[in-house]
């Protein structure tokens, strides 16, 4: 039944029985989605969206995709405790190029409208804004969670923030939305954008809210700001390793919402790991090829899967390994993870030799005052996939 694959894996439906009522009709619906044009790459945490507005295009509707250009260069607040910079036209433009690439490796370009909200949204004069803004509340703005939080600590607020939600909840106005799907984050914007289509005599759209990926991290969401995400243009080797890296209680909502396992084998795999099964293994076998097998090729999906198994199970080392000249006999290690490119601060360096995740040819550093004094060539890894060899300089 149609529903029941609406409702798979979601994580809240506003209101269901409006949902049922729509996708009974027989109507070609119209499923909105709003796009961030600030981040060009799309990571698994934002494919858990795309993955299921292609099940509605299976089902014969229509994405409507809301590249929000306009709503972009205002600054989306939502979840943030401070205002998100604003980008360019310039910024967005260029963005645009590879994420449309991108979102069709996920939906049908058939049945996938893009559209520009300073479409409707440039063309406001003043008047129509104060007329748009006299449809809602200061204090029913306020209501958002991160909006609150920053008003009862004082912290500014801009006024072109407040208008950010009603801004997009127009666009579900314009693009006379069926259905708007996205996070769960975005809760208050989609009721939002209900209230407004019922203010200019349309049906209210329905929404369906995904569960939030948490990232590599297995505490925040999945997000590039954050540096925990899984880009779906990343090497076969890459992806395979991170989803190798994620914490054990997050496989079954993973294989959940990344891969194309049905419930049932999923189910079995659950049990499985109830009963003992390690669960390295699960995402060995499951987990971390099912997902790369969505996004490349099964020969690549195989090469990630042996060549991670060449360096992580038999304890080998990757062949060719990028090699690092010293400039200087002796080094503080601080200086040399920065300096070779393993860590980006010397603060994340720290952070790194802290956790025990920095070896000499196999070795932990466990000193963060350590000097490296070159004898040898030798092998530096950080984390489990990250090498270079040392080399020194020829004289």
């Amino acid at each position: 039944m149609d529903i029941e694959i609406i409702k798979k894996n979601t994580a809240e439906i506003v209101p269901e029985n409006e949902l049922i009522k729509k996708i009974k009709s027989g109507k070609k619906l119209r499923v909105k989605l709003g796009i961030d044009p600030t981040s060009p790459d799309i990571h698994l945490g934002f494919a858990v969206v795309l993955r299921k507005l292609r099940e509605f295009q299976k089902l014969g509707h229509q994405a409507v995709l809301i590249v929000g250009d306009f709503t972009a260069k205002i600054g989306d607040p939502s979840g943030k405790s401070k205002t998100r910079p604003q980008i360019t036209n310039a910024e967005i433009e260029k963005n645009m190029e590879n994420y449309k690439s991108q979102i069709l490796k996920i939906l049908d370009e058939e049945l996938t409208e893009f559209r520009y909200n300073s479409e409707w949204l440039g063309k406001l004069s003043s008047e129509d804004i104060i007329k748009l803004a006299s449809k809602s509340t200061v204090a029913q703005l306020l209501e958002r969670d991160d909006m609150s939080k920053r008003y009862h600590k004082n912290e500014p607020i801009a006024l072109h923030e407040l208008l950010y939600s009603l801004f997009q909840a127009y666009d579900s106005v314009a693009v006379k939305a069926d259905i708007e799907i996205g996070g769960t984050d975005q809760k208050f914007n989609f009721l939002f954008g209900r209230q407004l289509q019922r203010e200019f005599g349309q049906a209210p759209q329905v929404t369906v809210m995904m569960p939030l990926l948490e990232g590599l991290d297995g505490v925040r969401k999945m997000s590039k700001s954050y540096g925990n995400y899984i880009g779906i243009t990343e090497s076969p080797k890459e992806m395979f390793g991170k989803l190798m890296s994620i914490p054990d209680d997050l496989i079954i909502k993973y294989l959940k919402l990344t891969t194309n396992l049905d419930e049932d084998k999923i189910d079995s795999i659950e049990n499985e790991m109830k009963d003992g099964v390690n669960p390295m293994s699960i995402k060995l076998q499951r987990l971390a090829y099912e997902v790369v097998l969505i996004y490349h090729s099964q020969e690549e999906a195989r090469k990630a899967w042996s060549g991670f198994l060449q360096v992580f199970s038999k304890k080998e080392l990757p062949t060719n390994i990028p090699s690092y000249t010293l400039t200087e006999k002796k080094i503080w290690i601080i200086k040399l993870l920065v300096d070779s490119g393993l860590a980006p601060t010397r603060s994340e360096a720290r952070r790194l030799i802290e956790q025990g995740g920095v070896k000499l040819n196999g070795i932990t550093v466990k000193d963060i005052k350590f000097e490296f004094e070159f004898k040898k060539e030798t092998i530096l890894q950080v984390g489990k996939r990250k090498f270079i060899k040392i080399c020194a300089k020829e004289k």
